[in-house]
């Protein structure tokens, strides 16, 4: 039977890490706080922009500043993400492939909403993907199982009909809570050992063997 396969989007289609940088420095320099190299980035990323803002901060922050430096962010991220985003390679025809298999596609991100939809929208015009929801307020950010439930009913499946398929443990762990099969891929921006340390039920170290678990499972 075809299945629901629900994607990560930052460190699993995409690298974005050239433009949140770009977009996360010009802000923090704006508000008088330390710039960070991309290594640094990498592992900031993960939560959304408020832990991303939080994290790159440091030491004591209030909600205030927070909210202050998100502002900032999302002006210099709508430039910079167009700037600084690259789809993996091969990611593009892996889609297309599961597609034509009968698979229904999704992505699930948490960066916020408008720009999840705007990316995928640009990045993949020819990708049909049934539903993409991003970091929306009403709704629990991953791990939180809620955004995965709710794109399994949209495409009508059991959540056990369902994979979710990321790059970080935070991904496996919205995956199991939701009751459905965990895929890891290895290119993205966590660290590999805790990624095979949280037991996901497959992984893959390319994106050709990503699409060869995906579609065996049709």
């Amino acid at each position: 039977m075809p299945s629901g396969l629900i994607f990560d989007l930052d460190g699993t289609l995409v690298d974005s890490l050239r433009g949140i940088a770009a977009a996360l420095n010009r802000t923090l320099h704006e508000h008088g706080r330390e710039i960070h190299d991309h290594a640094a980035v990498r592992r900031f990323i993960g939560n959304g922009a408020r832990d991303l803002l939080r994290r790159a901060a440091g030491g004591e922050i209030t909600e205030g500043e927070i909210d202050a430096l998100e502002a900032t962010f999302k002006v210099h991220y709508a430039a910079a993400w167009r700037e600084g985003t690259d789809i993996y390679a091969g990611i593009p025809q892996m889609l297309e492939k599961l597609g034509a298999a009968g698979h229904r596609l999704a992505v699930l991100s948490n960066k916020p909403h408008p720009f999840t939809v705007e990316m995928v929208a640009v990045l993949f015009p020819g990708t049909k993907f049934d539903l993409v929801l991003g970091q929306r307020p009403e709704v629990p950010r991953k791990p939180d199982p809620a955004g995965a439930l709710e794109i399994a009913a949209a495409f009508g499946f059991e959540p056990a009909a369902c994979a979710m398929i990321g790059d970080s443990t935070m991904d496996l762990d919205t995956g199991k809570r939701a009751g459905m099969r965990t895929v890891a891929v290895t290119w993205g921006y966590h660290d590999r050992e805790a990624l095979v340390a949280a037991g996901a039920d497959a992984m893959a170290e390319d994106v050709g063997e990503l699409g060869g678990l995906l579609l065996e499972s049709v």
